[in-house]
């Protein structure tokens, strides 16, 4: 089938508001190349799951398209034309299966030496159908709360985030979990809008207020353990084919699950087990991959990640058996991992528009150590004077 064949009832297989959308779009997906609508029907078809800053995405990519010329439409779509399919490209579900069509075009683009030319027209399509940002109604403010049960550091911490900011040593730092929960509830209260204000626990989340996106590992238990279990089958079945280990993922649905209520913040929490690798069995590997798809997809204003102790390093199938026994925890090497998932999250914070404005503070947990990165703060400063940690969550905030 080719994208001219599309009908109504080609997406009758769709989510409701995904069929809503492509039955209004379909003139305009008629005319789309085949090495194109597929890409763009993969983010389409998931648009009921999507956060808003997704849909708006996808939604102005749509009215951009829809709002060319003749001329400039052929222009903008020239180059993925150019690309040669084979008749069995074609031939594939890509309108019910986009996911796999774009996995089989990717392999038959390296092996016919197109992928060079299919990589220029996606990024020229993405420059020429970008809007500019819209105007955030505050800065972005995200949180790294590290080191949960370690006594100490082997080695002197913050030392990524350190010339970005100011290093403190002397903060006081009573009730400093509670504290920050109550800045982020402060500027959900402040600036309420759906999944923009987010809270991110290692471990056993502490309560929030209304308004803020709560996540946590403990509280995804019954998933984990429903997953490594199906992981463990696969893992010792006399042959092991990753394609098909992953293609099952994948195909898992959250009411298979347990999980109810939110269905946008239950297939969010879904993708992480299913998608991330380490994040089904290590604590700071689920906050860093949770905090990074976090910001990529609902660029969210607050985001705050509080990295608990993982489970020590074994083979895979002790591992994948937590469900049947306590974990031994790693503390000390948690907190290695933590003090780079702090880094690496204030990285993809700036990446969101208006990386300019943006603050960050990381904080060792129940310690007088913290960094602070702000635009009104000196880069590379250290600074010993005795500060309450909810004074400098103010400057920040």
């Amino acid at each position: 089938m080719l994208p001219k064949d599309l009908t109504p009832a080609s997406f009758a297989a769709y989510p409701p508001e995904a069929r809503q959308l492509a039955t209004k779009q379909i003139a305009l997906l008629q005319r789309l190349p085949l090495v194109f609508v597929p890409l763009l029907l993969r983010e389409l078809i998931v648009y009921d799951w999507k956060f808003p800053s997704e849909r708006a995405d996808l939604d102005r990519q749509f009215s951009w398209l829809s709002n060319l010329s003749p001329a400039a439409f052929e222009t903008a779509m020239s180059d993925f034309t150019r690309l040669k399919t084979t008749p069995a490209l074609e031939l594939t579900d890509w309108v019910n299966n986009p996911g796999i069509f774009s996995e089989q075009l990717s392999a038959q683009l390296w092996a016919t030496h197109q992928i060079d030319s299919f990589r220029k027209a996606a990024v020229d399509y993405v420059e020429k159908s970008s809007a500019p940002p819209e105007t955030l109604p505050t800065h972005r403010l995200g949180i790294a709360v590290i080191g949960q049960g370690s006594d100490t550091s082997a080695g002197p911490l913050f030392r990524k985030l350190r010339p970005h900011g100011v290093h403190f040593t002397q903060v006081k730092s009573t009730a400093g979990l509670q504290q920050l929960l109550a800045a982020v509830a402060s500027r959900a209260k402040a600036h309420p809008a759906p999944y923009a204000h987010w809270y991110i626990d290692g471990g056993a989340a502490l309560t929030t207020s209304g308004g803020v996106t709560q996540v946590s590992y403990n509280a995804l238990s019954p998933l984990r353990n429903t997953l490594q279990t199906r992981m463990q089958k696969a893992y010792e079945a006399p042959v092991f084919d990753p394609e098909a280990f992953r293609t099952m993922l994948a195909q898992i649905k959250p009411e298979e699950t347990g999980l109810a209520g939110d269905s946008v913040l239950n297939r969010f929490q879904l993708s992480l087990l299913t998608e991330g690798s380490g994040t089904q069995v290590f604590a700071t590997t689920f906050v860093q991959w949770a905090a990074r798809e976090a910001l990529r997809r609902a660029q969210p204003l607050t985001l705050l990640t509080r990295f608990a102790p993982r489970q020590r390093e074994k083979q895979m199938n002790e591992l994948l058996a937590e469900r049947q026994r306590k974990p031994d925890l790693d503390p000390q090497g948690s907190l290695i991992d933590a003090d780079m998932g702090a880094y690496y999250n204030w990285i993809n914070q700036q990446r969101l528009p208006g990386d300019k404005e943006s603050a960050f503070l990381a904080w060792f947990e129940d310690h007088n150590e913290a960094v602070a990165i702000a635009p009104a703060l000196e880069r590379g400063k250290r600074s010993d004077s005795p500060i309450d940690l909810a004074h400098l969550i103010e400057q920040l905030a």
